[in-house]
């Protein structure tokens, strides 16, 4: 609940634009990224500015044509945009701000248990891979995510919605398999019930799955133990308008997107510990 307290915590105000950095909050992602060269030609433009740039893209969702003016031009940012989604730094800084976020919260930085779950958006006229969800009667992409047990996203995978969610699981756990070795216990849905799912765990390693149901008797909006952290984290990612809708004609760039997402939520925490 916002109150005079928490509003004063967590206004931005003295910001230029609500999405820039704090100082904190660069200190926090700024090691991550190219630090200048000392030959060759000087860099013109800050690399932090070079970030806040795509952060105002998705936090309004705008093309990279109606970039303001008080950003680098477009062609600068597009480039370093797709030059780290395509090097992985965005899955690389979203696990370690993971683990510096669990352990600063007492917790050890590799998680045991996490819930997983899948969210089905519609695509635009940007065409790319799309398939038709029935259940929720949606042609677009689904994102398929899994967090730990506060929502901290862990990480995601972004398929055509016609594949269903024992079908998608997989593809995210199997590459997380190496890098949380302790992660082996999941909570879902009833979409991820059935001896199928159980089955194509059993190639990528010993993984249980509880499935946590609605009550049959159940009236209205309940609150379910476990599955409400992962509902709250896509609702997070959602207030970014860039991924209302995929707009994204390849699903690099869609995952990239939502990645950059998590590590802004990422940031944003850490620098107020």
């Amino acid at each position: 609940m916002w109150t005079d307290t928490t509003r004063a915590q967590y206004a931005r105000a003295d910001l230029a634009l609500p999405t820039d950095l704090t100082d904190g909050e660069w200190a926090v992602l700024e090691p991550f990224f190219p630090p200048p060269s000392y030959v060759g030609r000087p860099r013109k433009w800050p690399m932090r500015r070079i970030v806040e740039a795509i952060l105002y893209l998705l936090r309004g969702g705008l093309p990279w044509r109606m970039l303001p003016p008080c950003f680098p031009p477009v062609s600068t940012v597009r480039r370093w945009f797709y030059l780290w989604r395509d090097n992985g730094l965005w899955q690389t800084l979203n696990q370690f701000l993971l683990m510096v976020a669990r352990e600063t919260n007492g917790r050890e930085a590799s998680l045991s248990a996490g819930v997983i779950d899948s969210q089905s958006v519609k695509t635009t006229e940007s065409g790319g891979p799309r398939g038709y969800d029935a259940g929720k009667k949606i042609k677009g992409r689904k994102r398929h995510i899994i967090t730990d047990t506060q929502g901290n996203l862990v990480h995601a995978v972004i398929h055509t919605a016609d594949i269903q969610d024992r079908d998608g699981a997989p593809l995210v756990l199997a590459q997380i398999v190496k890098r949380f070795p302790w992660l082996r216990h999941d909570f879902a849905d009833g979409g991820y019930a059935g001896d199928k799912l159980k089955s194509a765990l059993r190639c990528i390693g010993k993984w249980t799955i509880e499935i946590v149901k609605r009550s049959d008797t159940a009236k209205g909006f309940v609150v379910l133990p476990r599955r409400w952290v992962v509902e709250r984290t896509l609702a997070w990612m959602n207030r970014n308008h860039r991924l209302a809708k995929d707009f994204e004609q390849t699903i690099a760039s869609a995952t990239a997107w939502l990645f950059i997402a998590s590590v802004q939520l990422f940031g944003r925490r850490i620098a107020k510990l």
